[in-house]
């Protein structure tokens, strides 16, 4: 199981033994995995909220952490071309570091993981139009055939007749996890408002449940140890707080540097040193045998 040292920050109790194994050659990292993440938000009173989810606590990673909806890049997700509106694939492909091809499964990893996931759909039967309500019975089937990999969102969106809008995201941050863990993602974090008539639901059978809740409140929760989050989660709601709507936050994303996040760990005076380049608040000592300081 793992524990949470500073604050609510999840730690697994076997990343020493794996971070020594890793230095002296005797673990080869595992290529990571493309995958996406989507932060929706929605305007309240006291600012945006963002819809959070907490991952079972049987999940042998990250179980009980508090996440977003996200997941792997399915390999069909860019199989064929989709009905696109917004920056070109060109655009996106700069913008994320990839090439035409990744850029496009990346962007539909990242709305179908969020339909997956919560039931919403950045999509319209026009450039400038968007689904409403996506919790009838024939949504529903058609939610399920995605999460059983029975059909692709390619053929989904062609079904539907529906564009993919990827006008609504913008892509906020980029992490990588760490070369010691066995389960390895190269995930784009994403931004996107709650459309108009939409509304989010548990669909994840990752997920016990489901919260909209402003950023400083659950960067509140992580720090009295309250809510469990991994690194990038906890680092992107400290990053939201300053914003006062979500439009605020979409402004902001195209100036974001996606320069990669890669924890690092070296031996320093007999102790493990691990550290997130820009992040301290995250860095850990980690004396020979022992629990990280």
């Amino acid at each position: 199981m793992a524990n949470a040292q500073a604050g609510g920050q999840w730690y697994p109790p076997e990343w020493p033994e794996r971070i020594r194994a890793l230095a002296s050659g005797e673990l080869a990292p595992v290529t990571p995995k493309r995958a996406a993440t989507v932060m929706l938000l929605r305007d309240t009173g006291d600012g945006p909220a963002v819809h959070m989810l907490r991952r079972r606590t049987s999940m042998a990673f990250a179980g009980g952490a508090y996440a977003y909806p996200g997941g792997g890049v399915d390999p069909r997700d860019d199989d064929r071309h989709v009905r696109w509106a917004g920056p070109s694939l060109d655009w996106w492909a700069d913008r994320l570091g990839v090439d035409r091809a990744g850029a496009q499964a990346i962007v539909c990893a990242a709305v179908r993981e969020t339909y997956e996931e919560a039931g919403v759909l950045l999509a319209g039967p026009a450039p400038d139009a968007v689904v409403g309500d996506t919790t009838g019975a024939d949504w529903e089937a058609d939610r399920a055939a995605l999460v059983a990999r029975e059909l692709s969102f390619a053929e989904f969106l062609d079904r539907r007749g529906l564009v993919l809008r990827s006008d609504l995201l913008g892509a906020w941050t980029r992490w990588i996890t760490p070369e010691f863990e066995p389960r390895r993602y190269d995930t784009w974090f994403f931004v996107a408002a709650l459309p108009e008539g939409q509304r989010t639901r548990n669909a994840s059978t990752e997920a016990d449940r489901t919260v909209w809740i402003t950023p400083r409140e659950a960067a509140g929760g992580y720090d009295r140890g309250e809510l469990l989050m991994m690194p990038p989660t906890i680092a992107t709601l400290r990053q939201l707080v300053a914003y006062g709507t979500a439009a605020e936050v979409l402004d902001a994303a195209p100036a974001r540097d996606l320069t990669p996040v890669l924890a690092s760990a070296r031996l320093v005076d007999g102790e493990i040193v691990l550290s997130w380049p820009g992040h301290d608040e995250f860095t850990k000592h980690i004396p020979t045998g022992g629990a990280p300081a």
